[in-house]
Formats: structure tokens, C-alpha cells, sequence
């Protein structure tokens, strides 16, 4: 499967929803968010929170890389600060990535979930 990553925006709720296909690597997180900063994608104020979807991907990701993610939200601490990031995935393989990562925020609250609407009710709460 190829890795793909799309965003969407709803204006409603202020929510951007990040989705994931394919396999992932450390790679593609990482530069999926500096291609979202650097093309605007993320709307500046109007923005309530993310959801990043991971249902139909898997994270190819060396257990020892998760530091990276938390380094990319603290680098860009200014986009970030104060959001709720809610990560949704169901394997027990890949739900470590997010667990891990959760342990290092500072400014920004992620949390791992396993279905869109509890991440929904979690990011507008």
C-alpha cells in the first residue's frame, strides 16, 4: 500500500483532521507537518485542536524514533501550544508510538484513541 496523507479542515468544529494510509515511517510524520506549515495548511486562529487518523495505516517506526515526533511538535511549539493532538489507531502494535509520545508533551496534549468520535469529544472538550 502506498503511503499517502491528506488533510481536511472543518470549519464547524475547528478541528484539522490529518489522515494516514499506507505504511509510515518517522520520515513521513516528520516531513508531512513541515510540508503542512510551510504551505499554509494549517489555518492560523481558527484552528481547535487535531485529529490525526491512523485507521488505515501502520506505523513503521523503530520504537528507539518516537522522541522524533515530540521534537517536531516542541520545534514548532508556536502552531502547537495549547492543542489538543488526538492520535487514533487500533493495533496494539501501533498504539505504542502515541502512548510514547504522549509521556513527552510539553505545551501541547496528545492522546491516543481508537475511534473518531471519542477523539472528537476529547479535542472539543
Amino acid at each position: 500500500m502506498e503511503t499517502k496523507i491528506e488533510y481536511k479542515f472543518d470549519p464547524s468544529s475547528g478541528i484539522l483532521y490529518k489522515y494516514h494510509k499506507g505504511s509510515i515511517t518517522i520520515k513521513d510524520i516528520i516531513t508531512s507537518w513541515e510540508s503542512a506549515l510551510n504551505n499554509g495548511i494549517i489555518p492560523n486562529k481558527a484552528i481547535k485542536g487535531f485529529i490525526l487518523d491512523y485507521l488505515q495505516a501502520n506505523f513503521n517506526i523503530s520504537i528507539e524514533d518516537y522522541m522524533q515526533i515530540a521534537d517536531c511538535y516542541t520545534k514548532h511549539i508556536d502552531i502547537f501550544r495549547n492543542y489538543k493532538i488526538a492520535i487514533i489507531t487500533e493495533t496494539p502494535a501501533d498504539i505504542v508510538i502515541p502512548i510514547l509520545v504522549k509521556q513527552l508533551d510539553k505545551g501541547y496534549t496528545s492522546k491516543p484513541f481508537c475511534t473518531v468520535a471519542e477523539a472528537i469529544k476529547w479535542v472539543l472538550s
